[in-house]
């Protein structure tokens, strides 16, 4: 079962938030509030959501999917990403919105999911804690169908700030599926040259919500000390995932760490290579070599 939190305050919404509301609260957060010790225990819900089809086929396009009816993986981060933003700008909320920066992401498909069903979705942040470089929070998503779990979530983000001056040690993933061996048939590799465009971020964010700023245009990257306006995490681990259509079981997890920013307009390799239990996936510059993602699938 989901580990929630403890002292539960289960708030169900009539509908998703609206997102232009919640950046100009963002932007408003009083800064220099002091951090938060624990976490509020508060988890957002809606029920009875239903599959815009519109996004989903826009959404397969940005990210190189297939168009279909059935759900990519990281479709679901959409899902709850409307929920995710209200959760992290409310008054206790351990740190502000801006400056949070996505470091990891894990994803489980318990089985596909078609635009047809309906949908319940839930979020709650988790596992508060030191980092060498500041602090991390978990935010974590579930969807259900008909009361069944069918597909869940885990995004890390990390605080920059002062470092510990003893680090506690970071905690275990969690939801560690069975290992199992890989059918034979999978075990050729993959590797591609992927062309990032410079409007990439403009287009994600069209279709996700996701509008910071540093991904829409140059100048307010460069205020943020960026070359240029910068690839979102999602759209790259999207893009990645993609290239594994027709090889993935009904169930399976997505684990990506976030190394370096994709820079637009760029060039990225793929690179992937069977392991006893799925594939090791890593994406770097076409130019530098640098790591941007590096990521596993695993079949459960």
């Amino acid at each position: 079962m989901t580990q929630l939190p403890g002292q539960q305050d289960v708030r169900v919404l009539d509908q998703q938030p609206a997102l232009a509301g919640l950046y100009a609260r963002a932007v408003l957060r009083r800064p220099g509030r002091r951090p938060a010790e624990e976490l509020s225990g508060t988890v957002l819900s809606l029920v009875d959501q239903r599959t815009d089809r519109d996004r989903l086929y826009r959404y397969q396009q940005v990210c190189g999917f297939r168009v279909s009816d059935v759900l990519p993986a990281t479709f679901g981060h959409l899902l709850g990403f409307n929920l995710s933003i209200e959760l992290m700008t409310q008054p206790d909320f351990p740190f502000p919105l801006l400056g949070l920066i996505h470091v990891e992401n894990s994803i489980t498909q318990v089985r596909p999911v078609d635009a047809a069903e309906v949908t319940s979705v839930r979020v709650w942040a988790s596992g508060l804690r030191d980092h060498s470089a500041g602090r991390q929070v978990d935010l974590n998503t579930e969807v259900a169908v008909d009361g069944e779990r069918v597909w869940y979530e885990r995004s890390t983000y990390l605080r920059r700030g002062k470092r510990p001056a003893e680090p506690r040690p970071e905690r275990p993933a969690e939801h560690r599926p069975e290992r199992r061996p890989e059918s034979s048939r999978d075990r050729e590799p993959v590797s591609a040259i992927v062309a990032v465009p410079a409007d990439t971020g403009r287009s994600y964010a069209a279709v996700s919500g996701d509008r910071n700023p540093i991904h829409l245009h140059n100048l307010p990257a460069k205020a943020f000390g960026f070359p240029s306006a910068i690839a979102h995490g999602m759209w790259l681990a999207g893009r990645s995932l993609a290239y594994f259509e027709g090889r993935l079981p009904d169930a399976f997890t997505f684990d990506a760490r976030f190394k370096t920013p994709v820079f637009l307009p760029s060039r990225v390799v793929l690179d992937a290579a069977t392991t006893e239990t799925g594939w090791a996936v890593q994406v770097s510059g076409a130019a530098s070599g640098r790591p941007h993602l590096t990521a596993s699938i695993t079949q459960r």
